[in-house]
């Protein structure tokens, strides 16, 4: 007799945790190979050959490999070890490129997560959408302050000018001068 195997309940992580795993590299927000690998619960170099294997589906729009300075920055940027594990420069996978993902890797976590991660995608496009707006409202308070500041500064000038005595006019002096 067989005994029924139920699946196994994903844990599934809140969208904040994804929006620290996103990176903006060469102006995309973008995801890291070894993040996205922590993800889904399997090994970098397994998530690699996964797209190697599938090279078609990733153009350069999709995914790119960092240079060695990228990788430097990033490392000094979130404590990465620099020494040690990886002899390869890490891929950046754009929104799309974790789109593509969940057509390469075909297990529960890789749905579940693609998801989420495509949630956070969307949260973070929201929130500097909303950002712009509030620049737009900043700008214009600042434009309005600028002229308020111009014209309180005129008002300021007229009002010391008449707070000034008027310059009396100089008297000849009568009689003799020597």
């Amino acid at each position: 007799m067989k005994k029924k195997t139920t699946p196994r309940k994903l844990a599934l992580i809140p969208i904040e945790t994804v929006a620290r795993r996103v990176y903006v590299i060469r102006g995309e927000r973008v995801m890291l190979d070894s993040a996205l690998a922590e993800l889904y619960q399997i090994p970098t170099f397994r998530l690699n050959e996964a797209v190697k294997r599938n090279k078609k589906r990733f153009p350069q729009d999709f995914m790119f490999q960092l240079t060695k300075e990228e990788t430097a920055n990033l490392t000094s940027q979130i404590a990465m070890s620099s020494y040690g594990g990886r002899r390869t420069q890490p891929f950046a996978f754009t929104e799309l490129g974790v789109a593509m993902l969940s057509s390469v890797l075909n297990s529960d976590r890789a749905v579940q997560m693609n998801i989420v991660i495509m949630r956070t995608f969307v949260k973070l496009r929201e929130m500097l959408a909303a950002n712009k707006d509030l620049a737009y409202h900043i700008e214009q308070i600042e434009e309005t302050q600028r002229d308020h500041a111009s014209m309180i500064s005129l008002v300021m000038d007229e009002i010391n000018a008449l707070k000034e005595p008027p310059a009396q006019p100089r008297k000849k002096r009568i009689g003799f001068t020597s």
